[in-house]
């Protein structure tokens, strides 16, 4: 190929870049990169001018970005003067992009007086272009080029085909649901997890914030989903990430409240990039969303989904020193203005007299007041709302969802944490046991392997802490418990005197207020109940 007497005694120090990515349809065999590496070694061979000093390989790379991480380690060395050649098996193991390996290959290597070689290509810029090489290099990119934006538009049929089938094509599996061994395309429920995600439904049912409610999940030492991810076993990143193990936050907690894979529903083709160059992610507006329902089994009921997600667009606050919202925030309106109705208070002779007006009324006077005590309104509501459950009862429907007993649900939730606890404990043993043989091998100093040995210990301390504060929990919940399902329906079935704000959202939609105490109540049942 080229005559090593030219060369006049001087050697290169030389870099060997391989690259293998399935989306660019690369062959597997052909283009792996043992067998790259191989061919660039026969290559050198007996060669006296070239001696390889870095090998330098992006597995599972694009060649479309030059923005990977072993090709810009091995720019950062040319920077710096310690590498002056660069070798490849082909172009198209250089880069896909037209433009990019164009400027690398007529501009930044010239200017760096780096010399290239790509091994099946017949190229080495020492011995500078040919006529025809000023042709065929530049066509080459630009076919390989090609053949990447073609197998890109080929990948993007295929995933959409996918999700129109109803097949499962993330990397991660929702919080709640996992894999199914037997169909990587399918979603299965994750009873540990789902157990979370169905506390936190029933929490914010019964009023309790987004903040709140993570707040709980956190006192209680349920791992956030990132966590549950990472002690599955799966390598899962964000770039959000501020404590050493994360926390479950407010925006979590919401994200799990207005996902509709937990009512069965596939929703994916969320977000996109604009083509195989760009890879900014652009979100698509939610009516391009691919939707297939009742895919998988569902972890919460749909009347229990829908009516969280009309609580989560209605404006509600929890008051100053109380823990959750009142029973019948956000559905009380005007029947005037149709304004969320606003509740106050009064001190008469030496109590507090809580009752509810029109917030128009309020605020600029812009509609009557349409006040009506609170107690008033929770005994007529409450009324109410017992003889429509009376109908609800008949048709065995709505306490249906209560058919496994509340403690049960939680004594079973419990006993899988203790388990989960095990397994964490397990975990750090065996990081502990680990961690002599990195010092052994050099990989530790002793005052880095003391410092993570007690790091260590005290993370299973903290698990032995929680599982023997919950191990009491539970026996003191097995020495209370009611003992039979049909007993808990019956003591459900004998409803409360008074409207609570778990009953109050997941029967009504609304309660309208008019002058004179006079008050008409939406219920979600109607076509079950009758008008």
């Amino acid at each position: 190929m080229e005559n090593q007497e030219d060369y006049k005694g001087r050697v290169y120090h030389a870099a060997m870049y391989v690259r293998l990515s399935k989306e660019d349809g690369d062959k597997a065999e052909s283009d792996s990169i043992v067998n790259q590496k191989d061919l660039i070694k026969q290559f050198l061979s007996g060669r006296k001018d070239i001696v390889v000093c870095m090998e330098c390989v992006d597995d599972g790379y694009s060649g479309v970005d030059f923005d990977r991480p072993n090709f810009q380690r091995m720019m950062r060395e040319i920077e710096a003067g310690a590498i002056d050649c660069v070798i490849v098996k082909d172009l198209s193991r250089f880069g896909r992009n037209f433009v990019e390996a164009g400027r690398y290959l007529d501009r930044i290597f010239p200017a760096l007086g780096v010399r290239f070689i790509a091994v099946n290509d017949g190229f080495d810029s020492v011995n500078g272009r040919t006529s025809s090489d000023r042709i065929l290099i530049p066509f080459k990119n630009l076919i390989n080029d090609a053949y990447c934006r073609d197998i890109s538009i080929k990948i993007r049929s295929q995933l959409e085909i996918k999700r129109k089938k109803g097949d499962f094509i993330g990397s991660f599996a929702v919080y709640g649901y996992r894999r199914d061994p037997d169909d990587r395309h399918r979603l299965v429920v994750d009873e540990y997890a789902a157990a979370v995600v169905r506390d936190i439904f029933k929490w914010k049912l019964e009023g309790a914030s987004q903040q709140r409610i993570a707040d709980r999940l956190n006192a209680r030492g349920e791992l956030s989903p990132m966590e549950y991810k990472r002690f599955c076993g799966l390598r899962y990143q964000s770039g959000f990430q501020i404590y050493s193990r994360t926390r479950w936050t407010a925006v979590a907690v919401g994200r799990i409240l207005q996902n509709e894979c937990y009512i069965g529903t596939l929703v994916q083709g969320k977000c996109t990039t604009p083509n195989h160059k760009v890879k900014k992610v652009t979100y698509r507006p939610s009516k391009e969303w691919v939707r297939v329902e009742n895919r998988h089994e569902p972890v919460v009921d749909k009347e229990i989904f829908y009516a969280v997600k009309s609580l989560l667009v209605q404006d509600m606050r929890v008051a100053p020193r109380e823990g959750a919202v009142y029973p019948l925030s956000g559905l009380l309106f005007c029947a005037d203005c149709h304004s969320n109705m606003v509740r106050s208070s009064v001190r008469r002779n030496g109590k507090t007299y809580m009752y509810y007006m029109c917030g128009n009324n309020r605020a600029n006077k812009a509609c009557s007041s349409h006040r009506i005590s609170n107690t008033a309104l929770e005994q007529i509501v409450s009324l109410v709302v017992r003889q429509q459950t009376d109908i609800l009862d008949r048709q065995q429907n709505l306490w249906d969802i209560e058919a496994i007993p509340a403690q049960q649900r939680e004594m079973q939730r419990m006993e899988a944490q203790q388990i989960q606890k095990q397994e964490e404990i397990a975990r750090y043993n065996r990081l502990k046991k680990s961690l002599y043989k990195s010092m052994q091998d050099g990989l530790l100093d002793k005052e880095e392997y003391l410092e993570l040995k007690e790091e260590y210990n005290k993370k299973i301390q903290e698990i032995y802490a929680k599982a023997a504060k919950d191990k009491g929990r539970v026996e003191a919940m097995q020495r209370n418990t009611f003992g039979s399902v049909e007993g808990e329906k019956e003591i459900l079935q004998r409803k409360p005197a008074k409207i609570n704000r778990h009953m109050a959202v997941l029967l009504m939609e609304r309660v309208e207020v008019y002058e004179k105490g006079r008050i008409m109540i939406s219920f979600r049942y109607r076509d079950r109940m009758g008008d």
